[in-house]
């Protein structure tokens, strides 16, 4: 179709329209004009930039980043961390970004990991996603990479941002559930969506209930461009992967970590610092070019897609440690500012959708909750290299030019009070060539919204799979309306006709509906990929475990003795936990003092456990609830049970089996090591029930 006859098309579809809008309830602006298209922003051609001109998008965008103050309205539940990232080698080849040109350059960070969808008050093991951003402050200025521990995202395009958001946060005439999608409104919406099925399928796995900070991997979501000094543009995708592994906690364990330790994350964190077991990550990236972006089955920019390890794999580029915790939670924590939109010469943009209106949209947040357009005064949001600028006055300016000039160009003598831009050192976006007519619509490959939903799903273990199902099945229970539990069922067809019975069955419905009809047809073989499972990835190593260990008086202490030189040697975390929280008396008259006392202590906060005692002690022991608790948790949270040989009968007694099984070890000095090799593996997953 022609360019006139295709404008003639839209305006009279658009006055046949508007008699019939006069009479509907038609969605407005704050204005009142009608909106034609809440789902997509407005853009060059369906695969190019957003345009400002959108002002439906930058209105709706507008009221939703000042909903809220002082708090985040998304991520207000944060902890931050001070580290650094060191560079493996001289990256130039792929881009001229200063962290990355120099072997063994170091550059400080700031890390933010948090919750999404809970406020400030919410508890740590929420079932959510979880932020992971980063700040580098470089010699060139400040980078944000600002992203989360899930590769993609629930939509494509940042115009559907608010109403996500809104879908997920508490139902706002009864103000709860809090910091759950477990409601109607959640997903009424995500049936609504088929874009977030593939989402779906990563936040009801294990990925959003990780075991600490220090077990999670992060991504940068958006595809990027990196930028070399002679010009040339490559696609990345960034990575985070934890030197540690992977690790999450089970469903029923997230519940009771929650009830006994609501900021187990924090101090977790906070204690492995101090204990000088810095967290560890590697940074790596996904590199690809137009040829493959122009192949490639999937739309490269479409944040609910990502390229599997195995077509793409990723390349190392340096370490991040983090080392230091803050010294003042306000100051630091609750007031830095990211902004995807901050980055240096040699990482750039892409036209994906979602990002683009994230650029909108931070730096429009930071003048509602940090009050004022010189948030980069506060010192945690300050670059650590010379700022010479024009800008002046307003709300808490703490930076003023001095003189006469406030305005460029002038004709004054230039020093640093007077600065120039500069064509050769500035920073220069990458001149891509855009062109099309100006539309609301996406790119045809967007419109794949089940392949990699399968493709995830498939790629899990049994157990994992399971764990899924059991999500599925729980967070839907919650969901009062018939029709919105029928309608992920439908969805769910078109993923896994397995997973969509198993779900339906434990939903009770008995009818299966038909399967949602696609937007565009599934890709033939999705194929598989390792990399998206934890349990395929877990590291042999209790390296930042930790381990809780019952003592009971006159418990041997050659024995204790011997396990702790083990762990220490393993760089693993313990506590010693005792009846009462004070010392315990040993069998050779040596005291120890606890670390945690039984009824403070449940196992749910530990990932292997350990009791030690006579067999008189641990008999009045068991009369206890919290001890009893103890145990049978640790067994039906499959995890590995250590005892010395004197009370094993007795912990058998508390748990439904009559004999021990491969993840009950009873002690001896002899067999430690074995203990220590088999914890390694971190949960006995043969264990029934």
């Amino acid at each position: 179709m022609k360019k006139k006859d295709l404008i003639n098309q839209s305006y009279t579809e658009s006055g046949e329209n508007h008699q019939q809008a006069q009479k509907d309830n038609t969605l407005t602006t704050q204005q009142g004009v009608k909106v034609s298209d809440n789902q997509n922003t407005l853009k060059v051609g369906n695969r190019g930039p957003t345009l400002v001109e959108d002002f439906q998008f930058r209105e709706k965008l507008f009221h939703f980043d000042h909903e809220r103050i002082p708090e985040r309205v998304v991520h207000a539940r944060g902890y931050g961390i001070h580290g650094h990232f060191e560079s493996y080698g001289d990256h130039s080849d792929l881009t001229i970004a200063d962290p990355l040109t120099k072997k063994g350059k170091k550059t400080p960070v700031f890390v933010r990991f948090s919750t999404v969808a809970g406020n400030k008050g919410s508890v740590d093991l929420a079932r959510d996603v979880r932020g992971f951003a980063v700040k580098f402050y470089t010699e060139e200025g400040n980078w944000d990479l600002v992203g989360n521990n899930i590769p993609v995202f629930f939509i494509q395009d940042a115009k559907k941002f608010p109403d996500l958001v809104h879908a997920a946060k508490a139902e706002p005439d009864r103000g709860f559930p809090q910091a759950q999608t477990a409601h109607d409104n959640f997903w009424d919406f995500i049936s609504l969506s088929p874009e977030s099925m593939h989402m779906v399928m990563w936040i009801m796995s294990d990925r959003t209930i990780p075991r600490s900070f220090r077990f999670m991997e992060g991504f940068g979501v958006h595809t990027f461009r990196m930028i070399n000094a002679k010009g040339k543009s490559q696609y990345v995708k960034f990575h985070w992967k934890p030197l540690l592994g992977m690790q999450s906690v089970m469903w029923n364990e997230a519940v009771k970590i929650n009830g006994a330790d609501p900021d187990f994350h924090r101090r977790d964190m906070w204690q492995a610092i101090e204990d000088g077991q810095a967290p560890e990550w590697e940074l790596g990236v996904q590199v690809f070019d137009e040829e493959f972006e122009e192949n490639y089955e999937y739309d490269i920019l479409d944040a609910t897609k990502l390229i599997p390890e195995e077509v793409v794999p990723i390349k190392p580029l340096g370490k991040m440690v983090l080392n230091k915790n803050v010294d003042n939670f306000f100051a630091e924590t609750e007031q830095v500012a990211f902004c995807t939109q901050n980055v240096i010469p040699g990482i750039d943009f892409t036209n994906d959708p979602l990002l683009q209106g994230r650029n909108f949209s931070y730096l429009d947040t930071q003048l509602k909750r940090l009050g004022s357009p010189n948030f980069t005064h506060i010192p945690i949001n300050a670059p650590r290299c010379p700022v010479h600028n024009l800008q002046q006055d307003g709300h808490m300016a703490m930076r003023n030019p001095k003189g006469r000039v406030n305005y460029e160009p002038n004709s004054w003598e230039q020093d640093k009070n007077n600065p120039r831009e500069s064509k050769e050192e500035g920073f220069h976006p990458y001149p891509a060539l855009e062109m099309g007519y100006k539309t609301f619509e996406r790119g045809e490959r967007f419109a794949d919204h089940y392949s990699q939903a399968e493709l995830f799903y498939t790629s899990q273990t049994e157990i994992e799979q399971e764990h899924i199902q059991s999500a599925l099945i729980f967070e839907l229970s919650k969901v009062e309306t018939l029709a919105i539990r029928e309608r992920m069922v439908s969805h769910l067809l078109n993923i896994d006709k397995d997973l969509a019975k198993k779900v339906a069955k434990g939903l009770g419905i008995k009818n299966l509906p038909e399967p949602m009809k696609m937007a565009r047809e599934k890709v033939k073989d999705v194929g598989n990929s390792d990399a998206l499972s934890i349990l395929k990835n877990v590291k042999s190593t209790l390296r930042g475990r930790k381990i809780g260990i019952i003592v009971t008086k006159n418990a041997e202490n050659e024995l204790l003795s011997s396990i702790q030189k083990e762990l220490n040697n393993e760089k693993c975390q313990y506590d010693l936990i005792l009846q009462k929280i004070s010392e315990v008396k040993m069998d050779d008259g040596k005291t120890h003092s606890g670390d945690e006392f039984i009824d403070g202590a449940p196992s749910v906060l530990y990932d292997a456990v350990i009791v030690l005692g006579t067999k008189d002690q641990v008999k009045e022991l068991s009369k206890e609830i919290a001890f009893r608790d103890f145990v049978n948790d640790a067994f039906f949270h499959k995890k590995f049970i250590g005892f010395n040989k004197e009370i094993e009968s007795l912990i058998l007694d508390l748990l439904p089996i009559n004999e021990t099984d491969g993840g009950m070890i009873s002690l001896t000095h002899k067999n430690i090591s074995k203990y220590i090799k088999k914890a390694k593996e971190l949960r006995y997953w043969e264990r029934k029930g």
